[in-house]
């Protein structure tokens, strides 16, 4: 799961995490996150999901970090801009309007460079790694965003023996036990979506469902 994994995936065009549409589960469920108009969403892993220009066009700013520049560039040629580009120390910084793409580690990110986030929304970063790295992941980004901000975070659950991940699966108390220390975390909803998933369905995956969780930092 090093960097040059993702890179590889991004070279084979295996990106099958990406989606050719919104996140309907975004589009239902991020008005119950309640994240400020105008805000700054940090979308970590964000590949060239469509959900980025989503939240642009919903008036929010969008921070978003990836390794792949592969992803970023795709994402900007697809949706007609033409990004500025510079470079610090987290990374090449890809702007467009409201739309910065770190190209860069996640990891590397901190507290001065997530301080302007009011809202994070992890889709696919959390169930893309396995667990020593979902331990890091949650304690070095989500402890690094500021005090009272608001997320949206969507998992896969499954029976963990039936399938070598990624993406792997999260059950409910792992999420409640990453965060629920610095996070208030709350099940939106919870849906079997198996027989939507027949790539899941051919690997002898036996049941599969897809959570919400609503989640504010406390303090």
């Amino acid at each position: 799961m090093d960097p040059a994994f993702w890179h590889q995936r991004w070279h084979d065009r295996q990106i099958g995490f990406h989606q050719a549409q919104v996140t309907p589960l975004l589009q239902k469920h991020w008005p119950a996150v309640g994240a400020p108009a105008g805000g700054q969403v940090f979308v970590p892993l964000c590949g060239k999901s469509l959900d980025l220009a989503w939240f642009a066009a919903q008036g929010q700013r969008v921070l978003g970090v990836e390794l792949s520049p592969v992803a970023i560039t795709e994402f900007f040629a697809e949706h007609g801009l033409v990004p500025e580009v510079h470079e610090d120390r987290y990374g090449r910084h890809h702007v467009a309007g409201p739309i910065t793409l770190i190209e860069g580690d996640a990891f590397a990110l901190d507290a001065a460079a997530l301080a302007g986030c009011t809202a994070v929304y992890d889709r696919a970063a959390l169930i893309a790694l396995p667990p020593a790295m979902r331990a890091r992941y949650v304690e070095a980004l989500y402890g690094a965003l500021p005090a009272g901000c608001r997320g949206l975070l969507i998992t896969l659950e499954y029976p963990e023996a039936e399938k070598a991940g990624p993406p792997f699966t999260v059950p409910e108390a792992e999420v409640r036990a990453r965060y629920g220390v610095q996070w208030e975390v709350g099940l939106l909803e919870r849906r079997d979506i198996l027989a939507q998933q027949p790539a899941f369905q051919d690997e002898g995956v036996t049941a599969l469902d897809t959570c919400v969780y609503r989640l504010q930092r406390r303090g």
